[in-house]
């Protein structure tokens, strides 16, 4: 007798990160005045600043074989692998006030950010997306 095995369908990843309503209308209205055609926004984290670590933004020409690809709201993300654990469950919202406008990270993972702002210490996500 044969004993047939199906797989069980995975439920879906949680994303990594989500924008904000803001968030997405400033990062479209970014990549549709860019003087080239980009397949979405690469985020990261990188050494730096007086806390330790900064948040990276930038165009992204292409997608890298592993890069970590979210979709949300109608804007392509690409996230770099070594900061995936970083950045799982934050948020990014774009704020503008009477003095600045800037894209703001609401990240559960952070415990300590600098003064000015600039820098933050982000411990990695206790808990990996299965």
């Amino acid at each position: 007798m044969e004993t047939a095995i199906t797989a069980r369908p995975r439920r879906p990843r949680p994303k990594v990160v989500t924008l904000t309503d803001a968030a997405a209308a400033r990062v479209k209205e970014i990549m549709d005045r860019a003087s080239e055609a980009y397949v979405g926004l690469r985020v990261g984290v990188k050494n730096g600043g007086c806390a330790g670590q900064e948040y990276v933004f930038e165009y992204a020409k292409e997608k890298g074989p592993i890069d970590e690809v979210v979709e949300d709201k109608g804007v392509t993300i690409l996230i770099e692998p070594k900061a995936v654990l970083f950045l799982i469950g934050t948020e990014i919202d774009y704020e503008i006030t009477k003095l600045s406008s800037k894209f703001v990270f609401h990240n559960p993972n952070e415990t300590d950010a600098c003064g000015c702002g600039e820098s933050v210490t982000i411990q990695p996500a206790p808990e990996a997306l299965d």
